[in-house]
């Protein structure tokens, strides 16, 4: 079966003193659990600190929230792979509907980088999802299929297990709102039923497709509890260490 996997986003949020505040009452809390893999997922300049203090703990990976499909060279402000790869980090979140909306990015420029991930044995998490009038115009799959076609075009199968999704709608990001249990499995089952499609249905099994948007202590236990729905990617939530623990802790409980 797919292992969880619930990553925090903190976004803009975290300074180097505040994310060593972060990490004590944390891993006191989650202790030595390995039923689901755990990533914390910090701004770039919070990323030294925290993988100097991961280092030698086996039960939470390093994570960096985007990265230059370019190697190296004059893109001023950008951060390449192999930057990433030297502060010991193991995923990347690309193509956050943020990045998406406010920066511009396409399915075009989100597949570069996601090939750019692998080249350089980065996990890349690809967050997908739609937007509230395209839920209410019922154009959900259509948004999905699209993103999914761009965003991951050209993969292998190998790559393509390799990669997490994460099915984000844009509407329930901060706001609070949710999507219901069933909402997000729909989703879900529908880019797995897609994943099948394009690749088979052997592959598409061993993907890991998250949910996000507004996942808090106390939907965790119903939204993880979902066939198809394998860990969430958490903003807010998980700038609390006790309760992004409390996130962890119920959805290993859910363990099968």
């Amino acid at each position: 079966m797919r292992k969880k996997i619930i990553a925090a986003n903190w976004k803009m949020n975290m300074t180097v003193g505040e994310t060593e505040g972060f990490f004590k009452p944390f891993l006191i809390e989650i202790g030595s659990e390995k039923r689901a893999d755990v990533v914390i997922v910090p701004p770039f300049t919070a990323l030294a600190k925290a993988g100097e203090i991961l280092r030698n703990v086996q039960n939470v990976k390093l994570g960096a929230q985007n990265m230059s499909a370019e190697k190296s060279g004059a893109f001023t402000g950008e951060i390449s792979a192999s930057m990433l790869r030297e502060l010991f980090v193991r995923y990347v979140v690309l193509g956050h509907s943020e990045r998406r909306t406010i920066f511009g990015e396409t399915d075009e420029m989100v597949n570069k980088k996601t090939h750019a991930a692998h080249a350089a044995t980065l996990r890349p998490i690809v967050c997908i999802g739609e937007t509230l009038a395209e839920r209410d115009a019922n154009q959900v799959e259509a948004v999905l299929e699209k993103q999914i076609r761009g965003s991951l075009a050209g993969l292998s199968a190998e790559q393509l297990t390799e990669t997490v999704l994460a099915y984000e709608p844009v509407w329930a990001i901060g706001t609070g709102r949710t999507a219901t249990p069933q909402q997000a499995q729909d989703a879900h089952a529908f880019i797995r039923r897609k994943l099948t499609e394009l690749w088979d249905a052997a592959t598409a099994d061993k993907v890991r497709i998250q949910y996000g948007g507004s996942v808090k202590p106390a939907n965790t236990a119903e939204l993880m509890g979902q066939p198809d729905i394998d860990g969430a990617l958490v903003g807010g939530a998980s700038l609390d260490p006790r309760g992004f623990a409390e996130i962890v802790l119920a959805t290993v409980k859910l363990a099968r």
